[in-house]
């Protein structure tokens, strides 16, 4: 069945989506995953990117940004160096970040698609240890592979799959979630795409098109055990404890430093939403282009001629990636549903509830 996504309920949102409003919008990228639902305890999954699909392992510019750093994300310290991204893109629960990155290894070597004769994977978590026990370790190898084959263009599933099956935003149910924008042609027609795997916020904080709805969705609280209200804040200066990876995806000529400064405008995306970052907080962005495929070869003397575009003409694709990254949040709270978990049990967004909250701003 189709998810409710967030502009079914009529939200509005700035900037004109591409024809899956997802990363996979993008040509070329991929999505696959493995969702982790059973018995009491494993809420979990696996969540992969492929730029250029799961058979093309030709590196892709990249650049990467720690918002705020207590967060993981493998394999960043090349892409700062070396400015490639090389082979699919990791998402995952924090304690299973080392079997996911060794299992894309594997997968690499099996399928022959290694670009060179070492693999530094990106593999980036957020921790589902209250939905999920972390410490039983459900994600194997069969999972990785799973998500890793599975890989398609077009419509993705959103909300409680992949990496973001266990996963919490604003203290309703949040997971994964995905948005896309297609600039006008006088902006060079370009497509940007974002993936984010939500896991942070207070409730309070909460903000939808503009509006303080966390101030007003004040029940379906999570609660432990079925019964004691689950409190995460306790007033406005209470920070987050949770994480948030954003992957974002362009077809724009970029290079690695421009890449970077993409990344960064992912936070404006995060604050749009309501938060603003917390010390407990993992929050770590990525963003390539998967323009120049010529760009990791170059001619006999090791000379590649690339396109790449102007400094002046980057406003617009840092607006996209803005307003793609606040809307792909949403989603991810919009197409969760209810889960009860390890130790406690989490509501998803009321949509009536929040329809009337923005109706009473003008916003619906």
């Amino acid at each position: 069945m189709k998810k409710i996504r967030a502009r079914d309920l009529g939200i509005p949102f700035e900037g004109e989506p591409g024809v899956h409003n997802a990363i996979t919008d993008v040509p070329g990228v991929t999505v696959g995953y493995s969702t982790i639902i059973a018995g009491k305890t494993a809420r979990t999954g696996v969540t992969i990117i492929h730029p250029r699909g799961a058979k093309d392992c030709t590196p892709v510019y990249a650049g990467v940004h720690s918002f705020n750093g207590n967060g993981e994300m493998t394999g960043a310290a090349w892409i700062e160096e070396g400015g490639f991204l090389e082979g699919p893109v990791g998402l995952t629960n924090t304690h299973s970040v080392g079997i996911v990155r060794d299992a894309i290894i594997k997968w690499e070597v099996k399928n022959k698609i290694q670009y060179q004769p070492w693999t530094l994977p990106v593999v980036a978590e957020t921790a589902d240890a209250w939905l999920n026990d972390m410490n039983s370790f459900f994600v194997k190898e069969e999972h990785v592979y799973e998500a890793l084959d599975s890989a398609t263009s077009g419509a993705i599933d959103e909300g409680n799959v992949g990496g973001g099956t266990g996963m919490m935003c604003y203290e309703f149910k949040g997971g994964t979630g995905t948005s896309s924008r297609k600039l006008p042609e006088k902006f060079g027609g370009w497509t940007v795409g974002a993936l984010a795997q939500t896991n942070f916020g207070r409730r309070h904080q909460l903000t939808v098109a503009g509006v303080p709805a966390g101030t007003h969705l004040r029940s379906h609280t999570p609660t432990a055990n079925g019964e004691t209200p689950y409190e995460r804040w306790d007033d406005s200066y209470k920070q987050d404890d949770g994480s948030l990876i954003v992957i974002v995806a362009t077809d724009a000529p970029l290079l690695p430093h421009q890449l970077k400064r993409v990344a960064k405008r992912v936070s404006l995306g995060m604050a749009r939403t309501g938060s603003i970052g917390g010390n407990g907080s993992g929050d770590i962005f990525l963003a390539f282009s998967t323009a120049n495929p010529q760009a990791a070869q170059g001619d006999e003397k090791g000379i590649s001629t690339i396109q790449v575009l102007n400094n002046d003409h980057l406003d617009p694709i840092f607006a996209a990636t803005a307003y793609t990254t606040e809307e792909a949040i949403i989603n991810s709270v919009i197409a969760a549903e209810d889960m009860d978990g390890h130790e406690i049990s989490v509501k998803a967004v009321p949509h009536e509830d929040l329809k009337d909250v923005l109706r009473r701003y003008g916003r619906g």
